[in-house]
């Protein structure tokens, strides 16, 4: 690309403004060498600190790099030299602090220069790129080999079995592997080393996977960290095995016992672009032989097709959620769509076709055409349409060096990206890049799947619809036989105050639309007026947001699914109404009622996290709550329509609140050590904390409105304190930690709150401390605890936490509840503790039965339950195992301490209520049935109660 002949002169006077504020900064700070530049530098200049406050900022602090960029730095740039001059800073350099200003001030210097060239049209896109990725990865590289170097002269080398050397290898992932990184990225890094074994040299030999992880952090901090020269990049690690929970470097094999065994689709994905950055070695190609095989299958693989649509469907709903407008990257049209249609090729293909493995799209854009795949017309307009969305991408992040694709809200920067990209206005700029999304939508549409279309014919609900007198719509009615007189005013009435609503032209012509389409989905139902109220009210919800009209309107699966969810739920409906985003779940039936295996919550939860950045809190708590909701959308979906045993919904949601809970507990960890640091005798890991879970989580017994019962604990007896910059005492760490976690389930975001916590339940109760060492937890339950809490303790159960923390807390629980007792007193302990929560919380009429407080109910089931295991477990240590009632009841009848019918009778009696209960919750019901239903069930309960525990 020819240079632009522009000057400060074509500058639009806003511009120009901005241009001379800067140039006065400059004139002051360096005013000998602003006076020996010649007119038309001088003039140059301006022209750039006007179009970008970034380049402006640092030539403000560093003046003196003028000299250089104007001493042929702009036109000779190499990026073979990079490394080498790296190299040279680095001689010499003994502290992290100064390793950490050369690298950022190296950094800044080069992205002056870039940006600089890249407004004034001094290189091509591609050469840009190109340029901006070969300065990330020697910036990376540079920090890793004086980093290693610096750890070995501490810790020794690290060896393999046969003594040789081994080194940390770092995949660039996404478009630094790719070669293709833009202005203002961060960077998609994963650490990896060949062999295990142990350091040699140190003072202390410490196994090569410690080394690398504790090099790892370092690097990331010396990469991440904002000093005052800024940061060099943000480092986002999450892509490694196991996302944000697994070690943050494993070796070859880790690597390769992973991805073959529980690799993902979008791994896969992910994968196409993985680099091993550096110097190119026999590991490096060892590295990619793993790798290969988990990337590209050996026969023609049309599964990924279904594999990136569906990635693209998240995408998706992440734009409707975020609400994102004018997104360059990932709306309809976008820099990723280019990026699926080459990639899926790329998926399809790549195992029988070897010049398709490469991590450059532009080099694999050409192997397509060459193969046949795609036509010199797509391959032309996917090419041109992608240039231009990413030279605007580059053009606008170069402006304040800020990750951003999205297009301006402000004059001032549309007329940057017009001056850099040779318009004359936003309206011309607006109408290249509209087409261009145009034409990489109907590529992407014809290659990965778009809609497909609907029948446009007029159905008769359309003039349903439409109709303005009662006496046509009744006669359209019953020209198809419909009898259901409650309909049309139903219908009618929330048309007329649909009018009302001021939902734009966009939104009124899509709700007429849909509304057809919509009633004969409605009018397939039993009852279509009882149908409608439900749907109406989530429609209501959603009347503003167009997208969500829009979704209904053009997916059929999902206006079947809207009906008859809550036709059979008016639980799931409010959900629906409350929260419009869980729309997006109705698209796919087949995902829809395909419920995550029990196993599979915590590794779904983490992926589903990967696509928010790590940093942005309230987006962490917002995307949990979403994942909370969505999935127990799946399980109230498939608990309604019978896809899941009745059996299995508490398992269901017990083991969501547990992969939840994990999650905060971790987040919470980071944000309290990121600020005070760690406890010293966790730096080498682990958390020395645990969540133990009482009443229906601790019995696997959660109900879609549960709230949860925890108690925390940690094992600290030092006084020491944390390692950070504001150090505290370790004691303080976790109850800062603890509050953290709580306020993490509470705050109420959009999606409203995660859980209710109940903390009622630990030592001394509300008046207690939040979190309890555990040795002082195992003194108070042996010496301090009421009956009801140790009945209580039956219930409890080890949810997340170390595994040393879980077994001492299982030893204490064990000691705890096998303590001998006098039968005779506990029972009417229990006795007691039973009637006054029955007067405390039974409020029926004498035609009424509450499933959970009458007699015969829940609760005298649970504590039958509990007695025997207090009365017994000091004879029958067994009796401790288990936390729930079910379980419980078998060990009692295999142990002839229940009457085998008897256990039978409660087990029944106790799932058939706690069933009924789970329906009721779907209907939106109280827990109260008519005293006949179950009354012979409960009968039998009762007399075993007082069979049990006496009158």
């Amino acid at each position: 690309m020819a240079p632009q002949d522009k000057t400060q002169n074509d500058l639009p006077s806003p511009l120009a403004q901005v241009a001379t504020g800067h140039w006065q900064r400059l004139l002051e700070s360096w005013p000998q060498g602003m006076a020996a530049l010649e007119p038309a530098q001088a003039d140059e200049l301006k022209t750039v600190l006007g179009l970008s406050d970034y380049i402006a900022t640092q030539l403000c602090r560093h003046p003196d790099w003028l000299e250089t960029l104007f001493g042929g730095e702009l036109e000779r740039l190499e990026r073979q030299s990079f490394s080498t001059e790296l190299a040279n800073r680095f001689a010499g350099i003994g502290s992290e602090d100064e390793a950490k200003a050369t690298l950022r001030r190296y950094r800044n210097y080069q992205m002056v220069r870039l940006a600089w060239r890249d407004f004034m049209g001094y290189a091509e896109l591609e050469h840009s790129l190109l340029d901006l990725s070969a300065l990330a990865e020697a910036l990376v590289i540079a920090a890793r080999d004086w980093l290693y170097l610096d750890m070995c002269r501490q810790y020794g080398t690290p060896m393999d079995a046969e003594g040789r050397p081994q080194p940390l290898l770092i995949l660039g992932m996404g478009k630094l592997g790719g070669r293709e990184l833009n202005f203002s990225s961060d960077i998609d890094l994963i650490f990896t080393f060949p062999e295990h074994g142990d350091t040699q040299g140190g003072r202390r030999s410490q196994p090569n996977q410690q080394f690398f992880i504790r090099m790892g952090q370092r690097l990331v901090n010396l990469l991440d960290q904002v000093t005052v020269d800024g940061f060099v990049f943000r480092v986002d690690m999450r892509l490694r095995p196991y996302g944000e929970s697994g070690p943050l470097v494993v070796s070859f094999s880790g690597l390769e016992d992973y991805y073959q065994e529980q690799g993902r689709d979008w791994e896969r994905y992910a994968m196409v672009k993985a680099r091993a950055l550096g110097p190119w070695t026999g590991y490096s190609d060892e590295l990619h032989d793993l790798l290969r095989p988990f990337i590209y299958r050996r026969y023609i693989d049309f599964s990924a097709i279904e594999s990136l649509r569906r990635m693209k469907q998240l995408i998706a709903q992440e734009v409707r959620r975020r609400q994102l407008t004018d997104n360059i990257k990932l709306g309809a049209g976008g820099i990723r769509e280019v990026e699926f249609v080459v990639q899926s090729f790329q998926l399809i293909r790549g195992g029988r076709e070897p010049a398709l493995r490469q991590q450059s799209l532009f080099g694999a854009i050409d192997v397509l055409y060459h193969l046949g795949q795609l036509e010199y017309l797509a391959v032309d307009e996917l090419k041109q349409s992608y240039l231009l969305l990413r030279r605007v991408e580059n053009l606008l992040q170069a402006i304040g060096d800020k990750q951003t694709q999205t297009l301006p809200d402000n004059s001032l920067d549309w007329q940057r990206l017009c001056y850099g990209m040779g318009l004359a206005d936003e309206t011309e700029l607006r109408q290249q890049i509209a087409a261009a999304m145009l034409k990489i939508h109907r590529h992407f549409k014809a290659t990965v799947g778009g809609d497909e279309g609907e029948d446009k014919a007029e159905h008769w609900t359309a003039q349903l619809w439409n109709s303005q007198e009662a006496e046509d719509a009744r006669a359209l009615l019953s020209e198809q036989q419909l009898q259901d007189d409650g309909l049309w005013p139903l219908l009618s009435n929330w048309r007329d105050s649909m009018a009302k609503r001021a939902i734009g032209p966009r939104g009124r012509e899509t709700l007429d639309k849909l509304m057809p389409r919509l009633l004969q989905e409605l009018l397939g139902q039993q009852s279509p007026s009882a149908a409608f109220e439900p749907v109406a009210r989530v429609l209501d919800q959603i009347l503003t947001r167009t997208t969500y009209l829009e979704l209904l309107c053009e997916n059929p699966g999902a206006r079947q699914q809207l009906v008859s969810l809550c036709c059979a739920s008016p639980w799931i409906a409010a959900q629906l109404a409350k929260f419009p985003m869980l729309l997006d779940e109705l698209i796919d039936p087949a995902q829809l009622y395909d419920t995550t295996s029990l196993d599979d919550y915590g590794s779904e939860l983490r992926q589903y996290l990967l696509r928010v950045p790590e940093e942005d809190m309230e987006q962490q708590m917002e995307a949990l709550r979403q994942f909370k909701l969505s999935q127990q959308l799946k399980i109230a979906a498939a608990d309604v329509t019978g896809v899941l045993p009745v059996m299995e919904v508490s398992d269901h949601l017990t083991f969501l609140a547990e992969a939840i809970i994990e999650q905060v507990v971790v987040q919470a960890w980071q944000q309290i050590s990121a600020r005070h640091g760690l406890p010293p005798q966790r730096e080498n890991g682990g958390l020395g904390f645990a969540v133990v879970g009482y009443g229906k989580l601790g019995g696997i017994e959660l109900g879609y409105g549960s709230d949860l019962d925890l108690v925390f604990l940690h094992d600290n007896t030092s006084t020491d304190l944390t390692n950070g910059e504001r150090p505290i005492e370790v004691n303080h760490f976790y109850l800062k930690l603890a509050q953290r976690i709580l306020h993490l389930f509470s705050t109420r975001t959009t999606s409203g709150e995660l859980y209710e916590v109940d903390m009622r339940l630990r030592p001394s109760g509300a008046s207690g401390l939040l979190v309890s060492e555990i040795e002082r937890f195992g003194e108070y339950q042996r010496d301090e605890a009421w009956t009801w809490e140790h009945q209580a303790l039956v219930r409890a159960r080890f949810v997340f936490g170390d595994n040393a923390l879980a077994a001492r807390f299982s030893a204490i629980r064990a000691q705890v509840l096998e303590k001998p007792r006098d039968k005779a007193e506990l029972a009417k302990a229990v006795r007691e503790m039973r009637q006054k929560m029955r007067s405390h919380l039974l409020k029926v009429s004498d035609d009424q039965f509450d499933l959970k407080q009458s007699p015969g109910g829940i609760a005298d089931i649970e504590f039958i339950a509990q007695y025997l295991v207090l009365a017994n477990a000091s004879d029958y240590p067994e009796l401790t195992i288990w936390s729930d009632n079910v379980r419980i009841f078998g060990v009692l009848a295999e142990l002839e301490l229940l009457p085998i019918m008897s256990a039978q009778h409660l087990t029944q009696a106790y799932c058939l209520l706690r069933d009924e209960n789970h329906r009721l919750t779907l209907q939106q019901l109280p827990g109260l049935v008519a005293t006949d239903k179950f009354a012979a069930q409960t009968l039998d309960v009762q007399n075993i109660y007082r069979a049990v525990l006496g009158d």
